[in-house]
């Protein structure tokens, strides 16, 4: 006998919230759905429903124990905080002016990213998004707007020649709003999503890089981008290293809290610890690594800058940027033959298919191809 299922899913239906019951049909469930106290049918959702509360979910578990298995995957949220370290700024969000006509995002929006300890560019993203869908639909509530209105303003992106990464974006900051602000997990469970773009990583020769870093203005600009390249570290994990971190004994460095707040160790350069030695001699850095005049956190702009005024002198005429530095990195590891493996690891990927991605623009195994033209 085949195991029956019942799925549900959060309904907001007339600004009631409601649960949702999704199955294929069978009669012995309908005859059981039928049988919930205030039981109703959604044209609009195409499944049956009932007001949301403590006691229909009970209900419902009741109804169907040992009858089907109820699948809550789409119903319950993951309410876990972030470990992220970064001091959250929102005094900029609170200081902006618009006119009286713009619809500000709510004030529980952004207390809840903050509560749940969003970086301060995610926060910057996701409050930029949903301004941009709640101006959209200034008319309506944000509690009344439904599934096709979202898809609507999805497609008018798509028609405005939005990136992928963009709608990809709106889309997380409104379900942020729905499923976690309002406390209605997974609502829009059924959101189309654009194909992910297989976009390959630009590299740069190492005898370019290795012109960068000599281009540099003095020494404390020469030890950041030398660990951009050196270490595969992100711009920010850069911006966020302590001196303890330079571990010279074992000759690597600790990243704390880089992407998805993971704590990884990468390999330290002979090269780079004589000039970080010379670098600490002569600036003293307390807290991080590296720090503006004041003593406070070097800033992302001014890496970008210093990567991009050294690859001009050099010059590089593609445009570089310090993520570039990172892929380079990566790429030239694989072309020396490192393992895949440990490639992944220093860059501190999740994934090794994200890793794998070095092994379409790595050239070592091109030069083994003979050209049929020669």
């Amino acid at each position: 006998m085949d195991r029956k299922y019942i799925t549900l899913k959060n309904l907001v239906i007339g600004k009631e919230k409601c649960i949702g019951m999704k199955f294929f049909t069978d009669k012995v469930l309908h005859a059981l759905v039928n049988e919930l106290p205030n039981i109703k049918w959604s044209e609009e959702f195409n499944m049956n429903y009932i007001p949301n509360s403590p006691a229909a979910l009970d209900a419902i578990f009741e109804k169907f124990r040992g009858v089907a298995w109820v699948n809550c995957n789409h119903f319950f949220t993951n309410s876990g905080f972030s470990r992220n370290n970064e001091a959250i700024d929102v005094a900029w969000f609170r200081k902006r002016k618009h006119g009286d006509d713009y619809r500000r995002c709510p004030e529980s929006y952004l207390l809840k990213l903050e509560l749940k300890r969003y970086a301060n560019n995610t926060v910057k993203t996701y409050v930029s998004c949903f301004e941009a869908f709640i101006n959209h639909y200034r008319h309506i509530e944000p509690e009344s707007i439904n599934e096709n209105d979202i898809r609507a303003y999805l497609q008018k992106l798509i028609q405005e020649g939005s990136s992928n990464s963009y709608i990809n974006q709106a889309i997380n900051a409104i379900k942020f709003y729905y499923e976690v602000v309002m406390e209605m997990p997974n609502r829009f469970y059924g959101m189309e999503r654009p194909r992910v773009e297989e976009k390959l990583p630009q590299v740069l020769a190492k005898e370019d890089v290795l012109a960068i870093i000599e281009k540099t203005n003095n020494v404390k600009h020469r030890c950041i981008v030398s660990l951009l390249y050196s270490a595969g570290l992100r711009r920010g994990e850069v911006l966020n290293l302590k001196p303890d971190d330079i571990d010279s004994k074992r000759m690597v460095i600790r990243v704390c809290s880089g992407k998805g707040n993971k704590d990884r160790y990468t390999i330290l350069s002979e090269k780079l610890l004589i000039d970080l030695r010379k670098y600490f001699l002569e600036w003293r850095p307390k807290t991080h690594l590296f720090e503006g005049p004041k003593g406070n956190q070097y800033s992302a702009e001014s890496v970008v800058k210093i990567v991009k005024e050294a690859a001009r002198k050099a010059g590089i005429r593609k445009r570089v940027t310090p993520h570039i530095l990172r892929h380079s990195f990566a790429t030239h590891l694989l072309e020396n033959g490192t393992d895949l493996r440990y490639i992944q690891v220093l860059l501190g990927h999740k994934s090794s298919k994200t890793t794998e991605i070095y092994t379409h623009v790595a050239t070592n195994i091109f030069f083994k191809i003979k050209n049929p033209l020669d």
